[in-house]
């Protein structure tokens, strides 16, 4: 079993900069992946960005590519989502995930809501 709290969500205005993280605990050895999903009001959810956990390879949606970075630190079983130049398209609630056992995401997190103002 993993567990996964998101954190740093909040109000920005566009342009503006925000860092969410996403701490893991239980069962962190068998973690393969973890990435990040979000979802709008009315909107089916999407996949923003992925990491290896022990390889360092990135993935990234088309939408986000180019302003949004997605970094861990293995050390405190964290993973962040640095969202820069950011925009109202990209106000969802924005969800940690953990693959274990690949390629289907297993693990989620409660989620935490970013909203970006015009």
């Amino acid at each position: 079993q993993v567990q996964l709290v998101e954190s740093g969500g909040g109000l920005v205005q566009a342009g503006g900069s925000l860092r969410l993280s996403c701490t893991a605990s239980g069962q962190t050895f068998s973690i393969y992946r973890m990435g990040w999903f979000r979802q709008a009001p009315g909107k089916e959810r999407e996949f923003v960005a992925a990491i290896g956990w022990r390889v360092w390879t990135t993935e990234f949606a088309g939408s986000v590519k180019g302003r949004f970075t997605i970094s861990r630190d293995n050390a405190k079983n964290t993973v962040y989502l640095q969202m820069n130049s950011l925009k109202p398209e990209d106000t969802a609630v924005y969800y940690c995930a953990a693959d274990v056992t690949g390629p289907n995401w297993g693990y989620w997190g409660q989620g935490t809501q970013v909203t970006v103002s015009s």
